[in-house]
């Protein structure tokens, strides 16, 4: 069974994503790879990627492509580095990969470029980083939730969710306007 475990931030995330991208990149080089009108964006998402922020320690990388359908076709080339293919795992055009089952380490939220989900996720990244009182209101939130659900992922999410939906449409307001 999964524990939800809510860690100080950890100054070494950093360091782990961009392994994680120089490794992801590598993947999608040479022969039989399908080919990507540009090169794909692989951006650091999630509480790791928010300097200071207490997070889950999983590394969450959102993967923006041209073309979902390619990203199919390609999705050996994730599995083969230990990732576990999802599909769209309850959001609509998203891919989805995993690494580790109860011991997760990353994830991959692949979105078309520009697509709502991807503005989203980095509107709320740079929306914490840029207002670390409201950070560190979602720390507190986050690591209550872990200690009062640290065996119910869907609990400790909607612990969170009323913060996380009132905070995200002022990221997505703050980070059009800016």
């Amino acid at each position: 069974m999964r524990i939800i475990e809510v860690v100080d931030y950890n100054p070494n995330w950093v360091n782990e994503f961009e392994k994680e991208k120089t490794l992801i990149l590598s993947q999608f080089s040479g022969e039989g790879v399908q080919v990507y009108s540009q090169p794909f964006n692989i951006i650091h998402i999630g509480s790791t990627s928010v300097v200071g922020l207490s997070a889950k320690p999983i590394i969450d990388i959102l993967l923006e492509v041209d073309n979902l359908e390619s990203l199919d076709l390609d999705s050996d080339k994730l599995a083969a580095i230990g990732y576990q293919v999802k599909g769209e795992y309850g959001i609509k055009g998203r891919r989805y990969f995993q690494r580790g089952v109860t011991e997760r380490t990353h994830q991959i939220h692949a979105f078309l470029k520009g697509s709502d989900h991807a503005i989203r996720h980095v509107a709320f990244r740079d929306y914490l980083s840029a207002f670390p009182e409201v950070a560190k209101d979602y720390a507190r939130i986050k690591k209550e939730g872990a200690t009062l659900y640290s065996h119910s992922i869907d609990q400790y999410c909607e612990h969170k969710n009323d913060f996380v939906v009132k905070h995200e449409a002022e990221a997505l307001a703050w980070f059009k306007n800016r």
